[in-house]
């Protein structure tokens, strides 16, 4: 098939959209396993600091420190640390939803 701009442009659109598809089933995995541990656990962490109802003001930055800090250092994609970077990425997605639904549990 010729190589044209809307080749080129459709391309490109299946690999931001679908580009989960043509992964391997061990990079599928973890990145489930990832989002799904991330939720676990800041649910829990979530449900733990509301009910006590103590350093909020502290811990609020810092999570969002430490999100920010994870999506600015993205490596290279052929770096060796790349995969590692991959599932923390996953787990900060996973504890994301977790607070947009404790939030929403809340009603707030």
């Amino acid at each position: 098939m010729q190589r044209t701009r809307f080749t080129i442009f459709y391309d490109s659109l299946t690999l931001v959209f679908f580009s989960f598809l043509k992964s391997s089933w061990k990079d599928k995995a973890l990145n489930l396993l990832s989002i799904l541990f991330g939720y676990f656990l800041f649910a829990n962490f979530l449900t733990k600091f509301i009910s006590e109802g103590k350093n909020e003001l502290l811990m609020i930055p810092v999570i969002i420190i430490l999100f920010e800090l994870i999506i600015r250092m993205k490596p290279l994609q052929n770096s060796k640390v790349y995969l590692f970077w991959m599932m923390l990425d996953k787990i900060r997605i996973g504890s994301v939803y977790a607070l947009i639904l404790e939030a929403f549990k809340l009603g707030s």
